[in-house]
């Protein structure tokens, strides 16, 4: 965070100077990181002890992970940067908030308390608002105030969460909050605060309903910025929603089928959505809210199994490494594409990759892993996550919870298949089509479409989605070394990952694929209606709606007698809630006028 500000300095006097500091930074960060996960495997850190603004940090085995993942993902952005920035404007504010985010992204992986990781995480959600607007076009702008507008809903929703589980355990620390919520035999008063701050996190992970930002603010904002997006902020959120459930409501019956209903609609939903998209980074961020879902249907199960976890909890572990490496190869090359053609319209980039073996190896490592393959390392998680749900069958086998958890299932197993179906679109259009687009000149032809240190860093990313297929055991040893986050079980048997059932498992996913495929493929007009929008629809809507009644609520103020208004009756209840409704929309005008002044002023830094 603070290089951000030498960042900028430095920009101020040359371009070049600024983008060698910032790889320079970043890199640092990384191996720092490295250092700190290597030398001290379980540190706690403490700042500022002092009520309200006292910071604590741990260092754990999960915490190590994402640290290394994110400072990984941002060295191989940043590396990728300087030729897709090459003629962009705007640079020195794009680093500024960039770095920015990034430590506020690190500030939130290593906090040990909520009211830790709520200072960070709002402090990544605004900085991380410049990425999104940064091209200033009017659709980015307008994604850009969804995104904001939801971070502001989200982070006020997590902060009323933390004030009433302080009221209600006098603690927001999350190993204070397990043992407390351990020795609680009626976790009733706890479900309002854990909702609020689930909330808070949810929004910011994509889930169903306020998932509406994601499939908007990936696409539009700058591929290196898509991919930090998808890759690691996104699971901020994840990191909250784990902290809620595993510290608060471990095998907890009511959080569990609750947690349950959006997860599954978030799986389902974002899948339905990339099937029905013909732009490439808006399937790739539909597929985040899907691969999302699928995380959060792990961490349901990691609650419903209670000691018996082991399964779910190593398999949301790993797809939440995993869709982060995925979605850093798979962004980045929808980047190169861009650079090249200037277009992400599927009819505009047909036949792009015809020619180019080392973006068809970066492409279909990734998909491959996207799909869960056999062999590659999507394939290690899911399968974790499928047998979790068979576990779940059979612990609550003749209880009502069966028959969901059966649907669970097939809905599963359904969207590994509609995850086919849209990796399979993309394929078909950038290696299967032909490339009746690409222009004559033979100069253009012969001009690299991807500079050299950027390939070998998207190829070395790719690679390790292979490398972690064929190898189960070095995600089994990361599985080991990050579960006690979630309060994991230790496994009492070796998972067969390669048995006809799990096998089976994937050949039926394939098989919905399949059927999929050729049923959408010969209706290409098929495309989600642009009017069936939960943001248009309700969500905008709403809030004009709350704007209008706040406006005649103070003009029937205003128009009361001056003596109601010269001796009002604070015993009647009437005038209380009067002045109270009237604060309310007040506060409410004030803070969307704040938010939007704000949102002004960052793009003009």
């Amino acid at each position: 965070m603070l290089a951000a500000i030498a960042a900028y300095l430095l920009g101020k006097k040359s371009g070049r100077l600024r983008d060698n500091f910032v790889l320079a930074a970043v890199t640092l960060s990384f191996v720092v990181t490295l250092y700190l996960v290597f030398c001290f495997p379980d540190m706690e850190l403490r700042l500022v002890d002092r009520g309200a603004w006292a910071l604590h940090f741990r260092l754990d085995g999960f915490r190590a992970l994402y640290g290394c993942t994110t400072a990984f993902l941002w060295l191989v952005t940043t590396l990728f940067s300087p030729g897709y920035f090459a003629h962009a404007h705007s640079l020195n504010r794009y680093w500024f908030f960039n770095l920015l985010t990034l430590g506020a992204t690190m500030g939130v992986f290593f906090s040990a308390d909520f009211r830790t990781t709520f200072l960070f995480f709002e402090l990544m959600s605004l900085a991380s608002y410049a990425l999104v607007a940064h091209d200033e076009t009017p659709a980015a702008l307008r994604a850009a105030e969804t995104y904001l507008a939801i971070a502001i809903i989200g982070g006020l929703a997590m902060l009323m969460g933390m004030l009433l589980l302080q009221r209600e355990l006098g603690t927001l620390e999350f190993a204070g909050l397990y043992e407390l919520s351990l020795g609680l035999e009626n976790k009733t008063p706890l479900y309002l605060g854990g909702a609020l701050l689930t909330l808070g996190f949810g929004a910011k992970a994509g889930m169903f309903p306020l998932h509406v930002w994601l499939p908007k603010a990936h696409p539009i904002a700058p591929a290196p910025a898509s991919a930090l997006l998808s890759g690691i902020l996104i699971k901020t959120g994840v990191f909250g929603v784990a902290a809620v459930s595993s510290n608060l409501f471990f095998h907890d019956l009511t959080w569990g089928v609750a947690l349950l209903i959006p997860a599954v609609i978030t799986m389902v939903l974002g899948a339905l959505l990339a099937v029905f998209s013909n732009d490439l980074k808006r399937i790739l961020a539909c597929s985040s809210v899907s691969q999302i879902g699928f995380i959060l249907t792990g961490i349901t199960m990691h609650i419903l199994l209670g000691t018996q976890n082991a399964l779910a909890v190593r398999g949301a572990l790993l797809h939440m490494l995993n869709h982060s490496l995925a979605k850093l190869v798979l962004f980045t090359a929808a980047g190169v594409v861009y650079m090249n053609r200037h277009e992400l319209r599927l009819d505009k980039i047909r036949g792009f990759g015809r020619g180019k073996p080392l973006f068809l190896f970066v492409f279909l490592m990734a998909s491959f892993s996207i799909c869960g393959l056999p062999f590659w390392s999507g394939y290690i998680s899911k399968t974790l996550l499928h047998e979790s749900i068979v576990q779940a069958k059979y612990l609550y086998q003749g209880l009502p919870l069966e028959n969901y958890l059966q649907l669970t299932d097939v809905l599963f197993l359904f969207t590994g298949g509609l995850t086919f179906v849209y990796m399979a679109k993309l394929f078909a259009a950038l290696f299967i089509a032909p490339n009746d687009t690409t222009p004559n000149d033979a100069a253009i032809k012969e001009k690299p479409y991807i500079s050299r240190l950027p390939a070998i860093a998207l190829a070395f990313s790719a690679a390790l989605l292979p490398l972690a297929g064929f190898f189960p055991a070095l995600p089994e040893a990361l599985a080991d070394w990050g579960q006690n986050f979630f309060h994991g079980h230790t496994l009492d048997h070796a998972v067969s990952y390669f048995t006809p059932k799990n096998l089976k498992s994937v050949l039926i996913s394939l098989a919905y694929g399949v059927g999929i495929y050729i049923f959408t493929n010969k209706r290409h007009a098929l495309i989600w209606p642009e009017w069936l929008d939960l943001e248009n629809l309700i969500y905008r809507p709403l809030i004009k709606f709350l704007l209008r009644a706040a406006a005649f609520i103070t003009r029937l103020i205003a128009a009361m007698p001056t003596a109601a208004l010269r001796r009002p009756s604070w015993e009647d209840p009437a005038t209380i809630g009067a002045f109270s409704l009237s604060l309310l929309f007040a506060g409410a005008g004030i803070c969307i006028a704040l938010v939007y002044v704000f949102a002004q002023a960052l793009l003009r830094f």
